[in-house]
């Protein structure tokens, strides 16, 4: 039979009404979570290793920047730049109950502005890791030019750039709509992830040199080598998986990255605001280990100085 001109004004009227209605559907605003309904272990996983951040990192930078004021008459030349770290990852750690009501609950793009400057900031967190590694490659490999610039302020004018470039880029990020923007942070981290681990290799291995005339290392140098070890243990772990994954970014599906890859890594980089301050106030017992031995060090030349004075007289 065939259709009529009534009949196939009434099909394309059918047809053109539900082109309509299945762009309608596609506009509708999802949330972050929702459009991961298929695949949403990895969000669940983000969201409870924030909280444990949050309830955990926040402490433990609160006290490593007391014991920082506290001993402020005997700090390390290192501590300008863990404080600073310290307040930013304070800062970043209070931002999971936003993240959770605006990836759960949320469609509005007004938390998100929030959200993107204080990623921004976590982003660049580990330019003052980079600082902390330089300091110490400085005092170990470098110890006479180290020793010359130890009493000079470069070191606040240092932790005042980072602090520039970090609030640039974290409004740059806050904005939202810059074009590649995302290359940048993959560029920040390879290179200080690269650097980080140069420093590290290089004072493993100049504290793995044994002494003149030893074939052992000395206990206080193998502490410190296997504090180094840790330090660049946890590098690894919480800044490779970004370093790894995001240049490849084109080679995954959108919502392969979107609810896995982006997550992921950044999941493992979020909980150093946890692991670096709990490795910080760790190492006290290195710390007084190495001071015991320079009081001992101290009281053997004292008294040998004592006794030879005795016996010229």
């Amino acid at each position: 039979m065939t259709p009529t001109f009534m009949d196939l004004v009434n099909i394309n009227s059918t047809m053109i009404f539900i082109s309509q209605r299945s762009v309608n559907d596609s506009d509708v605003e999802e949330t972050v979570y929702e459009s991961c309904r298929e695949m949403p272990a990895v969000i669940i996983w983000y969201l409870g290793l924030q909280f444990i951040n949050m309830f955990l990192g926040i402490p433990a930078n609160l006290m490593v920047l007391w014991l920082i004021h506290k001993n402020k008459g005997d700090s390390s030349t290192s501590d300008i730049f863990i404080q600073q770290l310290a307040v930013l990852d304070v800062l970043f750690c209070l931002t999971p109950p936003l993240e959770l009501v605006n990836i759960v609950y949320l469609t509005s793009s007004v938390p998100w502005y929030v959200l993107r400057f204080f990623y921004g900031i976590k982003d660049t967190s580990p330019l003052f890791l980079a600082c902390i590694c330089l300091d110490r490659y400085m005092a170990v490999l470098h110890p006479i030019t180290f020793t010359k610039l130890k009493d000079r302020h470069h070191r606040a004018i240092l932790a005042a750039g980072v602090w520039l470039v970090v609030l640039a880029y974290a409004a740059a990020k806050c904005k939202g709509d810059i074009p590649n923007f995302e290359k940048v942070f993959t560029v920040i981290i390879l290179a200080t992830f690269a650097f980080m681990v140069f420093c590290n290799m290089a004072i493993l291995w100049a504290l793995r040199q044994s002494g003149p005339g030893r074939d052992e290392m000395h206990p206080v140098k193998k502490r410190a080598f296997k504090m180094v070890l840790i330090i660049l243990a946890i590098i690894v772990f919480n800044y490779f998986p970004p370093v790894a994954l995001f240049p490849f970014r084109a080679y995954y599906t959108k919502d392969v990255f979107h609810c896995y890859i982006h997550y992921l890594a950044f999941g493992l980089m979020d909980f150093s605001s946890s692991i670096q301050p709990v490795l910080y106030l760790s190492k006290d017992k290195l710390v007084l280990s190495l001071s015991m031995c320079c009081q001992k060090k101290k009281s053997q030349i004292f008294t040998s100085n004592t006794t030879q004075t005795v016996s010229g007289v």
